[in-house]
């Protein structure tokens, strides 16, 4: 696969309708349309992509008049990336293709105290796992599996799919970060991850191409990528920590040093209890202790506190849920949540939009996004 050819904002934009429109494929006419390219431009960037083996011919539609139209469709084995989620006890690991459906997966449990050699020398076995083919404890899942089967019912899966492209490896893991040193931050409990070069690390062990950035901010980005995806949201995720990734004018916002989005620490009881951020009464701190005592309502109503401030501030279009607590009782906290917005006089919707690796799937699309432009 020919990954530099397709820098062209132009045969990214076309490779983008190509991914939108699924298997029910796009003419080229359409693609001229819907690009404001000519006809002549959209066929060059068309035949290349062929050739490439990134788009085939899907049959042909009734034309109003003339020839039926020829359908070109994206081929989404044509290229996979690894996604990983570093979760503070917890590995996520799992194979995409070009469309970003998922194919394999695996998990396993880590500790982020352990430091960072233990703990990288757990993802650099899980991916080199996916991205070599290699059969994992429990029967494979091929390049034509969705996620259902990906999944599957037993927890780990890893891919048998021989001789694949892998284009890269994409790293979510808890914020503080900076996404463009590619190295942590001060992780709330885990200071020793402070600095340690994540990125270049694994991207000399792993022989590919590594993407890091806050957990929040990939799978912000990995539903802004979904056809009819809401132009602003915030996507707040509530596991062992609390965060929110933010998407203005569909696109991640992350901040000159990627800030953005740490809902979790915004001070909202001044005489509140520590956090290990070193503040005090920050939103994080608090709805974690209501989930401890068992009381989800009152972590959905704290949550919906921040969830308020984010909507005044940024006048955003929703909010999203998720994470493993919210996946735990999704009426309670998105009820919650709607409640406590209502009440303020605030419209926007409220729903649980985070699967259960949401923030993986959306590590995979911090390799395939540029690809399409985003």
């Amino acid at each position: 696969m020919n990954v530099p050819a397709l820098r062209s904002p132009n045969a990214a934009l076309v490779l983008d309708l190509l991914r939108t429109a699924g298997e029910a494929g796009i003419s080229r006419l359409e693609l001229a349309e819907r690009t404001g390219l000519t006809p002549q431009a959209v066929s060059k960037i068309t035949a290349r992509l062929r050739s490439e083996g990134l788009a085939a011919e899907a049959g042909h539609r009734a034309s109003t008049g003339g020839k039926p139209r020829t359908v070109l469709r994206l081929v989404p084995t044509a290229g996979y990336a690894v996604g990983v989620h570093l979760d503070r006890d917890e590995l996520t690991t799992l194979l995409a293709d070009l469309a970003g459906t998922v194919v394999a997966r695996r998990t396993r449990a880590v500790d982020l105290g352990e430091g960072a050699g233990p703990v990288l020398d757990a993802v650099t076995e899980e991916v080199r796992e996916l991205s070599a083919g290699t059969p994992g404890p429990e029967s494979a899942a091929g390049p034509g599996a969705g996620p259902e089967s990906a999944a599957g019912a037993g927890p780990d899966r890893a891919s048998a799919v021989p001789g694949f492209p892998v284009l890269g490896v994409g790293v979510a893991m808890p914020g503080p970060l900076d996404h463009r040193a590619g190295v942590p931050g001060r992780v709330t409990g885990f200071p020793e991850w402070d600095g340690h070069p994540v990125r270049e690390e694994l991207a000399g062990r792993l022989g590919l191409p590594v993407v890091l950035d806050k957990d929040t901010n990939a799978a912000a980005l990995g539903l802004a990528v979904r056809p009819a995806a809401p132009g602003s949201f915030a996507y707040v995720h509530l596991g062992t920590g609390l965060g929110a990734g933010l998407v203005l004018g569909g696109a991640p916002l992350r901040g000159d040093r990627t800030g953005a989005g740490e809902l979790g620490h915004q001070t909202v009881q001044l005489d509140g209890p520590p956090c290990g951020c070193g503040g005090r009464g920050c939103l994080e701190v608090l709805c974690l202790a209501a989930v401890a005592r068992g009381d989800d309502a009152e972590a959905a109503r704290i949550l919906g506190a921040g969830a308020a401030n984010v909507v005044r501030l940024l006048d955003i279009d929703q909010v999203l849920l998720g994470g493993r607590l919210v996946l735990a009782a999704p009426e309670v906290f998105a009820g919650g949540v709607r409640e406590v917005l209502a009440g303020l006089g605030l419209t926007a919707p409220v729903r649980v939009a985070g699967e259960r690796d949401a923030v993986a799937a959306g590590a995979a699309w911090l390799i395939l996004a540029p690809i399409f432009g985003k």
